[in-house]
């Protein structure tokens, strides 16, 4: 019995790490031939279409609308966390219809959206006017920041241990 039980919870545990981010309804709706390079050429042509696209934020902020967001598409990985390289189809806006806080959806944060496109909008971005595709969020998940890695220098550069652990003979006490 005890086998048992501690055999359901290990695979319940697996299965957990393995789950999705987006809900497996939504994923049913995606259209799986439908890139976000042929959305950014003519999202017009895209409407109603539900796409998923991974990406950096860039920023966001409370309107009337909802939370509007902007993003920097990136390639996505096996677990649709975008790629640390330095390569993307264009940005796009995300809106949601509900309050988002600003200061967790934020500068820098990794996102994986799925949503429908609604078409396209108009900014000035910089001292240009920039298209945007829209997309209505129906789902978004946030990564958890990436853990830097740091390197220890040790005090000892060419030992592990201080030379008197290797030659007791040098200190005598």
């Amino acid at each position: 019995m005890k086998k048992n039980f501690c055999a359901i919870i290990l695979f319940l545990f697996i299965a957990s790490a393995c789950a999705p981010v987006i809900s497996r309804e939504l994923r049913k709706n995606v259209s799986n031939e439908l890139t976000f390079k042929e959305v950014i050429k003519k999202p017009d042509a895209h409407k109603g279409k539900i796409i998923l696209v991974s990406g950096v934020i860039l920023g966001s902020k409370n309107t009337k609308e909802g939370t509007l967001i902007e993003m920097l598409q990136k390639p996505a990985d096996m677990s649709g966390r975008p790629k640390d390289v330095d390569e993307s189809d264009g940005r796009f806006l995300a809106i949601n219809d509900g309050y988002l806080d600003t200061a967790i959806y934020t500068r820098g944060r990794e996102a994986l959206i799925a949503g429908e496109v609604k078409g396209k909008r108009t900014l000035p971005l910089d001292e240009i006017e920039y298209h945007y595709p829209l997309i209505m969020i129906r789902e978004i998940h946030l990564f958890r920041p990436k853990k830097e890695e740091r390197s220890y220098a040790s005090p000892y550069p060419h030992w592990y241990y201080p030379p008197w652990y290797y030659y007791p003979y040098w200190y005598p006490w």
